[in-house]
């Protein structure tokens, strides 16, 4: 994918130290990344020692204090990692990958022991550790509080039974914050939050990797626990039931940054059109050139730009710590339905080629759909908007 096509209005939380970053990533991505993105796509995810390079060149944990082995950064070092990967056209391998790993730090750093932050983030931060949340399971998905799985105490020990499923980076994941009851009988006060560290661990099992219309590099599998026991001291923050709590303060950054990727392809979409219909001739002329053509990217390249208006917006917020659910949950849905619908229209514009794996704008198609679904259905987003009324 085009990275010099991009021609939407700068950010108003851009810098020149985020400036000089967005120049350091792209030419990363393109010296290390990019040759391998087909490959990728087609093994299900991406190189284990990918992530060590990313960690290497400060692409992993860049919001995380330093004392942890973080970049000292903020959100907004993150963003604009999101952003120059996806303009990369790897944001549904790596690009994905990298914000799971970087919500499961900030859940670590949020609510972590001392002892827990010291053991884990400096890892994750290298790439020595790959990470992913286990929320999802088979009959349950949105509805956190009527997950299945269970960890009960066991003298100094939790012993975890149950199944996950859609889990992000959980074939690469050398930890996994696994979302379980504590307390069966509790509901929402009985989730907890328990990091189960993979290697060698008796009890827990990588199911299948599975196969998706799109995010191809990006792995998604199941995993089992059954009799997994995991030290007590692995209980993220050390008191039980305070995993909803945790999970519905974390989300908001997920569905910003959600809503954030959603721009960022919907403006790669509309470049990379009107790039193709400046050149593509029908019937003696450019495609351009056709009123249908000027009205119908005049009205996609107006969404996309409010999209991302509005997303610089809540990213002032948030970086100010006031972003709050609501407002979250609101980018999230507009911003993915919209995105979805742009990209499909830009789409047409390229006819055949467009239902092409190889042309960008198809990758960018079947990468949109799950949008609307992970981080919460838009269903779900509804009614959290609803609930402010």
């Amino acid at each position: 994918m085009s990275t010099n096509t991009m021609s939407s209005t700068e950010s108003r939380w851009m810098t020149d130290e985020l400036r000089i970053l967005a120049q350091n990533v792209q030419r990363f991505l393109e010296r290390e990344f990019v040759q391998h993105r087909e490959r990728w796509d087609k093994q299900g995810r991406v190189d284990r020692d990918a992530w060590r390079k990313a960690g290497e060149a400060g692409l992993l944990c860049s919001s995380i204090p330093e004392a942890y082995g973080g970049g000292g950064g903020s959100y907004a070092h993150e963003l604009v990692i999101c952003e120059e990967t996806a303009r990369a056209g790897l944001s549904g391998g790596f690009g994905t990958g990298n914000v799971v790993h970087c919500i499961a730090a900030h859940y670590i750093l949020a609510y972590g022991t001392e002892e827990q932050k010291q053991r884990w983030l400096p890892g994750m931060a290298s790439g020595k550790l790959v990470s992913a949340v286990a929320m999802t399971e088979p009959g349950t998905g949105s509805d956190l509080q009527a997950v299945r799985t269970r960890a009960l105490k066991d003298g100094d020990s939790y012993v975890i039974n149950g199944q996950k499923t859609f889990i992000s980076n959980g074939q690469n994941a050398d930890i996994v914050l696994v979302v379980a009851k504590t307390d069966p009988a509790a509901q929402a006060r009985g989730v907890s939050l328990i990091v189960v560290e993979t290697e060698g661990a008796a009890g827990f099992r990588r199911g299948r990797q599975l196969e998706k219309i799109g995010l191809k590099a990006q792995d998604t599998s199941e995993l089992f626990f059954e009799d997994l026991r995991v030290p007590a001291a692995n209980l993220l923050g050390g008191v039980e039931g305070e995993g909803f709590t945790q999970l519905m303060v974390q989300l908001a950054w997920e569905r910003l940054s959600c809503a954030f990727s959603g721009a960022v392809a919907m403006q790669c979409a509309v470049d990379l059109t009107i790039e193709y219909v400046k050149q593509r001739e029908m019937f003696g002329k450019k495609l351009i050139d056709f009123q249908n053509t000027q009205f119908k990217l005049a009205e996609a390249k107006t969404q996309a730009q409010i999209a991302r208006i509005y997303l610089d917006e809540l990213v002032v917020r948030l970086l100010d710590g006031k972003l709050d659910p609501t407002s979250a949950a609101m980018a999230k849905l507009w911003t993915t339905e919209t995105q979805c619908r742009v990209i499909d229209e830009c789409l047409q514009f390229f006819g055949g080629y467009g239902y092409i794996t190889e042309y960008p704008i198809a990758r960018l198609y079947a990468d949109a759909r799950v949008q609307k679904i992970y981080a919460g259905s838009n269903e779900v987003m509804k009614l959290l908007i609803a609930r402010s009324l």
